[in-house]
């Protein structure tokens, strides 16, 4: 039986989802995931909560929030109860569960992991409880030989052996096999979708597994959305943020989400140690990845070997310094074009500030500089790739950054093309 929605989740549904079987809905302008964070915050501030949009005294915490985004724009979304109460009969025909980042069940790690990254809302079918056991996440390319994929499912069947869920994409190709393997083997698994739940909820080959409590689908995506580039690739952060260690089967040099998910977890999420397959046959890409810290997969071929490996690894990033990702380059620009303009911007606290706002995380400190730069160079609009040059990081990296400061205010993003400037007064909503 599915439990009903909270109010919190309800009031995060009417604001951020289209509503209408994976299309959004024209009577309404959703908010984007840079403005519900934004939205959150203001509720913190004032010790507010989403569901207060719809309780007894909602008008006037609508006034509260409508300074930023418009009481018209807001009550059109917040008077969509019938499409939400239309969707959720569909989403509970076909065992859909939701729930938001406002709820106790939300899955822990990705709070604790993800932060404001974390999507406000997470659909699924199946056990839940499968999404907080940690587990092995096992992601690899959708075209892939017959040869890989049953070194795959072997890798499957292993993680099964050991009693650790396998956490993958459930895309064609790699993702797939590994489940099926763990699945065939009396294992568990989670896998985080990008697209297309609702078919996959009610797919014949999923139904027993589902219904034993042996696997469980999730997505941060309308239930009913077909496949989404951008999707595809913001997933793979998701499946790290649910794991314990990671293995890439298989990667493509410098493209594919594959790549892009793993230099991300390996350059700048840190979540958890990252295994690549090796060897003659792993590829330029698998190479590559070795090369910038992934750790050489041990070929585990039962599940205490599985076990051990992981406990190893896991002990090893334990021990290890975090390094900041800050690129030769980055580091030049950094000290040789800061000015009056931008020392104003950045004022080293005084004696009389708080030991936690003087200890800033390595992160924090990177992203000061990285704000910087961009403020002095972005008075003209340039495109991500010009960025990332600029910088000397990788488009995964600026892309990172870009989001952080487009939501922050710092940045302009503008579109036809997709390029972004330095913000000016003009731009902040009123």
């Amino acid at each position: 039986m599915i439990a009903p929605l909270t109010s919190n989740t309800q009031a995060i549904l009417l604001l951020t989802a289209p509503l209408v079987a994976g299309r959004n809905d024209s009577s309404a302008e959703l908010l984007t995931f840079g403005e519900y964070n934004r939205l959150a915050r203001m509720l913190r501030e004032k010790q507010k909560q989403p569901a207060d949009l719809i309780g007894s005294d909602a008008s006037d915490v609508i006034d509260l929030c409508a300074k930023v985004f418009g009481r018209a724009r807001l009550d059109a979304l917040l008077e969509r109860g019938f499409l939400l109460s239309q969707a959720v009969d569909r989403w509970n025909a076909r065992a859909i569960w939701v729930v938001s980042r406002a709820d106790a069940s939300y899955p822990r790690r990705f709070k604790t992991r993800l932060k404001e990254d974390a999507p406000p809302l997470l659909y699924g079918c199946g056990d839940a409880a499968l999404l907080e056991k940690g587990g092995l996440a096992v992601v690899g390319s959708r075209h892939v030989d017959d040869e890989l994929i049953i070194y795959t499912e072997r890798v499957g069947r292993v993680a099964a052996e050991a009693h650790r869920t396998l956490i993958s994409g459930a895309a064609r190709g790699i993702d797939r096999a590994a489940m099926n393997g763990a699945l065939q083997a009396g294992g568990t698994v989670a896998g985080v979708m990008s697209d297309s739940l609702e078919r996959a909820a009610v797919a014949s080959d999923n139904r027993e597994s589902l219904m034993d409590k042996r696997l469980v689908l999730v997505s941060p995506y309308d239930p009913a959305a077909g496949f989404n580039v951008g999707h595809a690739m913001q997933r793979n952060k998701f499946i790290y943020a649910l794991s314990d260690a990671a293995l890439v089967v298989s990667a493509d040099f410098q493209k594919g989400g594959t790549w892009e998910g793993a230099i991300e977890q390996l350059e700048r999420l840190h979540f958890v140690p990252v295994f690549v397959r090796n060897g003659e046959n792993g590829g330029k890409g698998n190479r590559a990845l070795i090369q910038r810290g992934g750790r050489p997969w041990p070929e585990p071929h039962s599940g205490s070997d599985l076990i051990e490996a992981m406990k190893e690894a896991a002990a090893a990033v334990a021990t290890e310094p975090q390094q900041e990702t800050l690129s030769f380059a980055l580091r030049e620009k950094t000290a040789s074009s800061y000015d009056e303009k931008s020392a104003k911007l950045f004022v080293t606290p005084s004696k009389s500030a708080s030991s936690s706002e003087q200890t800033e995380s390595p992160a924090t400190r990177l992203l000061s500089s990285v704000r910087q730069i961009l403020l002095q160079e972005l008075g003209e609009a340039q495109t991500e790739s010009q960025i990332a040059e600029l910088l000397g990081v990788t488009k995964t990296q600026a892309k990172t950054w870009l989001i952080q400061l487009v939501e922050e205010g710092t940045l302009k993003k503008l579109s036809k093309p997709v390029r972004f400037r330095a913000a000016k007064s003009s731009d902040q909503l009123l």
